[in-house]
């Protein structure tokens, strides 16, 4: 299963989903939190193509995107797929 990296602050309930989401479907994943930290949210922004909003989700070298798109992928019944790869 492909192990997953996720862009969090604490208090941003789509940060909750997204990564109850993840855990409902037993993947594995590394939380960064980016609370503060001016300069990685900067690198976030540039890493992600210009997002600024948290949290921004990779699954493997896939970068996904923030929790609709990954609720998406849930939807099509995509996201099983991507983290079996």
């Amino acid at each position: 299963m492909a192990r997953a990296k996720i862009y969090t602050t604490r208090f941003c309930p789509y940060c909750v989903h997204a990564k109850q989401l993840l855990q409902h479907k037993g993947a594995q994943f590394d939380e960064v939190a980016v609370d503060g930290d001016r300069a990685m949210r900067a690198k976030l922004v540039e890493m992600s193509g210009g997002s600024t909003t948290v949290p921004q989700i990779w699954i493997g070298e896939t970068y996904v995107g923030g929790c609709d798109e990954l609720v998406a992928l849930e939807r099509r019944g995509q996201l099983d797929q991507l983290l079996a790869s």
